[in-house]
């Protein structure tokens, strides 16, 4: 099973590349609402105090982010450059635009420049390592040629 996950993409049928997309960006939607749920039922710390609650958690944006790379390390390395950003960057920026947009509007509120740096900052991670993922594609392939034939 393990020989089968670790095979370039373009070495499968397109069912099964299609299928284990899908899989990724369930489990970057999944890693998501997982590490960093949401509360519609935000309130104020105190009575007329501006700041609200909230369910984040210095340890959920960490398991967040290491969920985010390795999914990004994985499809960097198997797939195009192209498809971690949209497998592994795009369904988190979209629940948390959604996430975002169910907060009542405030008179001056930062949740749109909030939303773009957060967005910019997942998407350049998971860019940045999906290309060293990438670089590191070559060197595996002439090790597994190595150990394969050692003549």
């Amino acid at each position: 099973m393990t020989e089968k996950l670790l095979r370039p993409m373009r070495t499968r049928s397109l069912t099964a590349r299609w299928l284990i997309r899908l899989l990724g960006a369930l489990l970057a939607a999944g890693a998501y609402l997982l590490c960093l749920p949401w509360d519609l039922r935000n309130r104020p710390t105190a009575p007329g105090a501006t700041e609200e609650t909230t369910p984040v958690t210095v340890t959920g944006v960490v398991l967040l982010t290491v969920a985010l790379l390795l999914l990004a390390a994985y499809f960097g390395h198997w797939d195009g450059l192209g498809w971690p950003l949209l497998l592994v960057a795009v369904p988190p920026a979209a629940l948390m635009h959604v996430s975002f947009r169910t907060h009542p509007e405030q008179d001056a509120s930062l949740w749109p420049l909030a939303w773009g740096f957060f967005t910019l900052l997942i998407a350049g991670g998971v860019y940045v390592t999906a290309g060293v993922a990438r670089a590191f594609r070559g060197q595996w392939a002439k090790e597994d040629l190595t150990l394969s034939n050692p003549l």
